[in-house]
C-alpha cells in the first residue's frame, strides 16, 4: 500500500484502488498530482488490470487550489501533461465521483474512460466564475464528448450540472444512488480487470488516437495497435473457449 496521507494505493484483486485524501476538498496542486502520478504508475507496475479513482472525503475533487494558483506554482506544472498521462495509462480507469467535481476535479475525472457519479454529485467546468478557464483540457475534452454547442455552454456559463444531465450529453457513462456508488463503480472495476488487457489497451489507444485525430488517423493506426492483440493468450483462450462451447466464456490471464 502507499499511503502518503494524501493518495492512498491499494489492491482489490487485480483492481487498483486510488484514492484521494488531502483534505478538506482535494484541491488539486503540486503534491497531490505527485501522488497521483506515484499512485498510477504503481498500479500498473504491480500487474493490476484496472484502476478505480475515487476520494475518501466528502468531494470528489472540488477543482485546483487557489493559493497555489494565486502563488504562480500551479502554472509551473504541466497540467495538460499530467492529465495526457492519465489517458495514456495502458489499463481501463474508473472514476467513481460522489460530491463536488469542479474544475479540475472534473476534468480528472474526464481524463479516466468511464465515470460513474452518485446523483447527488455537483459536477462542472466553473473556471470562468472566476474569470479563468478549463487547465488540465477541460475544453477539447467537452468537445470531444458532448459536441461543440454543449461543451461551449458547459464551459462558458460555468454551472454546476447534476449527474443526470452530463450523463444525458455524453460526459457521464453511469449514475446510481449515492449508497450504490462504491459497490457499482467497484463492480466495474473488477469486470475490467478480468478482461482482456491487452485488447483494452488496444481500444483506448485506438478511440484517444481517433478523438485526437480523426476516423482516418484511427483507420491507421489499427493495424498497428491489433499486432499484440493477435499474438496475445487471451485471444487464444478466447477463441479455444468459443470452439469448446460456443460460448464467450473464456478467462483471461491479461497477457
Amino acid at each position: 500500500m502507499i499511503d502518503d496521507g494524501i493518495v492512498v494505493f491499494s489492491r482489490d484483486g487485480d483492481v487498483g484502488l486510488v484514492e484521494l485524501n488531502r483534505p478538506p476538498h482535494n484541491l488539486l496542486e503540486g503534491t497531490l498530482l505527485a501522488g497521483l502520478t506515484e499512485a498510477f504508475t504503481e498500479a500498473v507496475d504491480r500487474g493490476c488490470r484496472s484502476i478505480l479513482l475515487s476520494s475518501r472525503l466528502r468531494h470528489f475533487c472540488a477543482g485546483a487550489d487557489l493559493d497555489a494558483m494565486a502563488s504562480g506554482d500551479l502554472a509551473k506544472l504541466d497540467l495538460i501533461g499530467f492529465l495526457r498521462s492519465v489517458e495514456d495509462l495502458p489499463i481501463p480507469t474508473v472514476a467513481a465521483v460522489h460530491g463536488a467535481a469542479l474544475g479540475g476535479g472534473f476534468e480528472l475525472a474526464l481524463a479516466c474512460d468511464l465515470i460513474i457519479a452518485a446523483e447527488s454529485a455537483q459536477i462542472g467546468l466553473v473556471e470562468t466564475t472566476i474569470g479563468l478557464f478549463p487547465l488540465m483540457g477541460g475544453v477539447p475534452r467537452a468537445v470531444a464528448h458532448a459536441g461543440l454547442a454543449r461543451a461551449k455552454e458547459i464551459v462558458l456559463l460555468g454551472r454546476r450540472h447534476r449527474p443526470s444531465t452530463l450523463e444525458r450529453w455524453g460526459l457521464i457513462n453511469q449514475v446510481v444512488p449515492d449508497e450504490a456508488l462504491r459497490d457499482a463503480s467497484l463492480s466495474l472495476a473488477r469486470q475490467l480487470a478480468a478482461g482482456p488487457t491487452v485488447a483494452y489497451q488496444a481500444v483506448k489507444r485506438l478511440a484517444n488516437h481517433t478523438a485526437a485525430h480523426g476516423v482516418f488517423a484511427g483507420d491507421e493506426l489499427t493495424t498497428e495497435v491489433g499486432g499484440p492483440v493477435w499474438d496475445s493468450d487471451d485471444l487464444a483462450t478466447g477463441l479455444a473457449a468459443f470452439f469448446a462451447s460456443g460460448v464467450a466464456d473464456g478467462v483471461f490471464s491479461g497477457s
